[in-house]
């Protein structure tokens, strides 16, 4: 009996040195696995597309009301879109420096896509009010520093009127299409009679609510909706195409 009851007792120690054994195993899994994630998202890092990072980051600056200088930065071709400017550098700096000057950060940005370079105002409180195209004073001033910019390059340039989908409640404009066209006529004719732009540089174009930069789906993404696009067209693109 007392025989056995060592033996017992031998098994049971036996029993608990294996548990205790095994326990470091887990902590050694763990680490192990920690280690791998860490390489991993350290290799990641070093492969980063920075094109990519910077396309993004435009994206949510822009959506936050920041300039939206992604391509702007340099005048070299895009590797991923193949997209250049399409204007001076320092054409760009000196519009990005009116800007911010004139503290118009909310209410202009600028962007680049495959036709040239994009200056877009909003006209809410900026350049009209609401279901109007005559221009305050304060809104030829924000015109003029940029047409002032915009004079210095040979390039056509296209003015493009905006609106949102709320249709328009005016004698004037039957509807938001007359609206649009409108804005951009009226800026045009600024641009030629104060501005000293030639004539045959700028071409007019209104498309109401059919080319909206966000969403209708509030107030705030409508008033980014309406706007006016002043399209400093790069060279080789045609003023007729869209």
């Amino acid at each position: 009996m007392v025989r056995r009851r060592r033996l017992s007792a031998n098994d049971g120690k036996h029993s608990g040195n294996d548990t205790g054994s095994s326990r470091w195993l887990l902590t050694y899994a763990d680490m192990i696995t920690l280690l791998m994630t860490f390489f991993i998202m350290l290799y990641s890092m070093s492969i980063l597309n920075m094109d990519s990072f910077r396309e993004v980051a435009v994206s949510i600056r822009s959506g936050f009301g920041g300039l939206a200088e992604g391509n702007m930065s340099s005048n070299k071709q895009n590797k991923k879109t193949g997209i250049t400017p399409g204007v001076p550098q320092d054409v760009i700096d000196k519009l990005q420096k009116f800007v911010q000057k004139e503290n118009l950060e909310k209410s202009v940005r600028l962007r680049v896509d495959e036709r040239g370079l994009v200056v877009s105002l909003v006209t809410d409180k900026v350049l009209f009010a609401k279901g109007h195209a005559e221009l305050p004073d304060s809104s030829k001033k924000i015109i003029g520093g940029i047409a002032a910019v915009i004079k210095q390059v040979p390039n056509q340039v296209r003015v493009e009127g905006h609106t949102c989908n709320l249709p328009i409640l005016s004698d004037k404009y039957p509807s938001n299409w007359e609206l649009s066209t409108a804005r951009a006529t009226v800026v045009i004719r600024y641009m030629i009679e104060e501005c000293r732009i030639p004539s045959d540089r700028l071409s007019a174009a209104g498309y109401a609510d059919s080319k909206p930069l966000v969403p209708n789906t509030s107030e705030k993404n409508r008033a980014l909706n309406r706007r006016v696009d002043l399209v400093v067209l790069r060279s080789g693109y045609r003023n007729s195409e869209r």
